[in-house]
């Protein structure tokens, strides 16, 4: 249907059987309703009333409208009701976007989040797209790189992700390892393609890396991860993923300028939302807990 105000006013005037009833109740000219009612009925190519002195009856056609606009209107009642009761609980959609690079930091929090407040169901998207949270395409976002800039945004400093130069024991066994950049020369890296070059470590690598040293390039993290693991060279990780990875050795460790910084970003107009509220604490209080591990923690609640 391609108009649900003259819906609407079929319905209104349906249910009460007179145009000026109907427009009382819609807050419209009359004219106004018969206007609608002239256009619905030749969009239809049906007659939806009989018109007589006493107002208007509904014909076969007008009754199974009514019937239509009825379960239409009722379940846009539902709806209001339910997306009311969204706001001021914490339930249903939680969605929450990161960097590449953050999920094995991130699940455990949304997963004891969700311990915590079962109703909530969780989406968690990584991607190199920046999600548009203006369009509700998510409820929390981690940015990385500089400071988000739409004025519609709420922004909250949440430290920088660490990183680290980190190669695998049979790499080091079979290879040794580099004392610093001046031995670099020697040895073969994994790096990173497309948008992830972007990352303070990694334009780092590329200014005392050569080219024909990075052998091993990927768009993802768990992609370098393995390639790390497996030997094929040497490669910046965060602290936390190396630690879980096991059996590797650090090459170099974490310097100030390799941290990328991170920001915490919520829509204006769901920031003090009870749900985003409630997770952005649990978000902190659990990242207090990686330092040394991912991001270091933290500013205070804007």
């Amino acid at each position: 249907m391609d108009s649900w105000d003259e819906v609407r006013t079929a319905w209104q005037v349906a249910r009460l059987g007179t145009v000026s009833g109907a427009a009382e109740v819609l807050g419209v000219h009359h004219a106004t309703v018969i206007r609608h009612i002239d256009a619905l009925e030749k969009r239809l190519g049906a007659k939806l009333f009989q018109r007589h002195s006493r107002g208007y009856t509904p014909t076969e056609a007008g009754r199974d409208l009514l019937k239509v606009a009825e379960s239409a209107a009722d379940q846009f009642g539902q709806l209001a009701g339910r997306i009311r009761g969204q706001g001021a609980e914490v339930a249903g959609d939680l969605v929450v976007t990161s960097i590449v690079g953050m999920s094995s930091l991130l699940v455990p929090v949304l997963a004891s989040f969700q311990a915590r407040h079962p109703q909530v169901n969780v989406r968690f998207l990584t991607d190199s797209r920046v999600f548009r949270l203006e369009y509700g395409e998510a409820h929390v976002a981690i940015r990385a790189g500089a400071v988000p800039e739409d004025p519609d945004n709420v922004v909250q400093s949440f430290g920088g992700m660490e990183a680290a130069l980190y190669a695998s024991r049979g790499y080091a066994e079979a290879h040794g390892l580099p004392q610093g950049p001046e031995g670099f020369a020697r040895h073969r890296f994994v790096g990173a393609e497309g948008d992830n070059i972007r990352a303070p470590f990694h334009r780092w690598m590329a200014q005392h890396v050569s080219p024909e040293s990075v052998t091993f390039r990927g768009t993802e993290s768990a992609a370098l991860l393995a390639a790390i693991r497996s030997g094929m060279g040497i490669g910046f990780l965060s602290p936390h993923d190396a630690a879980l990875a096991g059996d590797l050795v650090q090459v170099m460790p974490s310097r100030p300028e390799w941290a990328a910084p991170l920001w915490l970003v919520t829509h204006v107009d769901l920031h003090r939302t009870p749900k985003v509220q409630a997770f952005l604490t649990h978000l902190k209080a659990e990242a207090r807990d990686w330092k040394g591990a991912g991001p270091s923690v933290l500013a205070t609640t804007a």
